[in-house]
């Protein structure tokens, strides 16, 4: 793997990806804890949202094939989240008591998981690439 990956615009990703993972799993975390009876499915939601940001940073900050390939499920597993949880929550709020980190494509955290996955996926894309030159 090439140290490219691991300089530049790489490193502001796994940054940006570690910011989310604490974010989301400090509101999980209090969320599960204080009221979780009040909206469990949300709830529920931001602690996945949590264990996958986590694994994305972890996996896209390391070396090596195997991670890569658990970065790229993280990462679309990510967006597979915002999408369908970004749509459910303005086509059926009903379901969402309250907002969990991927509500309205993250408009709490200023659309940032909405944009994030795919500029992972375009990282991924274009560190592969470099090696592979």
């Amino acid at each position: 793997m090439s140290e490219r990956k691991h300089a530049g615009i790489g490193r502001v990703l796994v940054a940006v990806y570690a910011v989310l993972a604490m974010a989301a799993t400090g509101r999980s975390f209090v969320q599960i804890v204080q009221r979780f009876d009040e909206a469990p499915l949300a709830y529920a939601l931001s602690a996945v949202a949590a264990v996958v940001y986590i694994l994305a940073t972890v996996a896209l900050a390391m070396r090596g094939d195997a991670w890569r390939r658990i970065a790229l499920a993280a990462v679309c597993f990510e967006l597979v989240g915002v999408v369908v949880v970004g749509t459910l929550s303005i086509a059926a709020p009903e379901l969402f008591a309250h907002d969990t980190v991927w509500s309205r494509f993250g408009i709490g955290y200023l659309f940032i998981p909405a944009v994030l996955p795919f500029l992972g996926l375009w990282w991924l894309r274009a560190s592969r690439e470099r090696v592979a030159a």
